[in-house]
């Protein structure tokens, strides 16, 4: 690749008026020496997965096999169409969509890690509902998956984006910075905006732990999944209006590194602290433990 970092995205695609979408394909064809059109048509078929999930969280029975959770991509999604919503109609779709998502990942379906399964609801959400809100075809969701996917490179090359190494912040952070950046990106704003849309989002993520009940990517992870999709949104939006990130994105992403490496283990994916050990957490845990004895034993 030609870059490493933030910056220097947003400069190479000043200096060839490309966008970011396009210099990442660009990138992608010189580095597994493939063709263009096959390379589109992979992240097309990724694209068609994201989609799908959706559908199926949306229509189909998505209870997890611990039975802690599923259902609430539906059930927001109903509440939506009350009229009554506190975030709005376009936040409350993207939270809808991107719980699906997840609920989809927890009853063992299938979804694209984005960049981890533990996160994968987030850019789904946001994508999706925003392409029914403006309109927009396949192909230009594909080019924003393409931005989505540089600003991940550079986060996972410079930092983490596992929930073991780093904490939640390297999941559903990453996710939220990828789905921000790329958000401006579709919305026709420029890679520098693209790029401070990164650092305001990950700002707002940073010090986020793991901390799993039972180990299982469903509690806290889908709800993080879902009001991350909203504070993408909310970060692009302030990126396309001006608003700039005071502390450059790649200082942000070498923070997170920081932060990530000085999180106690516990917190960092093992269920042995945070959520997964409070009194309700543990109850949880023993009785998803005591279930799954029974039915090992069960003649």
């Amino acid at each position: 690749m030609r870059f490493s970092h933030l910056h220097e995205i947003s400069a190479i695609c000043a200096e060839e008026s490309t966008t970011i979408g396009r210099l990442m394909i660009q990138e992608q064809v010189q580095e597994t020496n493939t063709t263009e059109e096959e390379i589109f048509r992979q992240m097309s078929d990724y694209y068609e997965v994201m989609k799908e999930a959706v559908h199926r969280g949306q229509t189909q029975d998505t209870v997890s096999r611990s039975g802690l959770t599923g259902g609430d991509g539906k059930r927001l999604a109903e509440y939506l169409r009350t009229g009554e919503t506190c975030s709005g109609d376009a936040s409350a779709l993207a939270m809808a969509y991107a719980l699906s998502v997840s609920e989809v990942n927890a009853s063992m379906g299938r979804i694209v890690a984005t960049p981890t399964a533990g996160s994968c609801g987030v850019i789904p959400g946001v994508f999706i509902s925003a392409q029914e809100r403006f309109g927009w075809d396949d192909e230009h969701m594909v080019h924003g998956l393409f931005a989505a996917g540089a600003i991940g490179y550079v986060i996972a090359n410079n930092s983490f984006i596992s929930g073991a190494e780093g904490g939640c912040q390297a999941e559903i952070g990453s996710a939220i910075g990828m789905a921000a950046g790329a958000m401006v990106e579709l919305r026709g704003g420029t890679p520098e905006q693209a790029v401070h849309a990164v650092g305001l989002a990950l700002k707002n993520t940073l010090g986020l732990i793991c901390d799993p009940v039972a180990g299982l990517v469903e509690i806290p992870c889908i709800v993080r999944n879902g009001l991350g999709a909203v504070t993408a949104l909310a970060a692009a939006d302030m990126a396309l209006a001006g608003v700039r990130s005071a502390i450059p994105s790649d200082e942000v992403i070498d923070v997170m590194l920081e932060v990530g490496s000085a999180m106690p283990s516990k917190h960092r994916e093992t269920a042995k602290g945070g959520l997964a050990q409070t009194p309700t957490g543990k109850r949880l845990t023993e009785s998803l433990t005591r279930n799954t004895s029974v039915k090992k034993h069960k003649p």
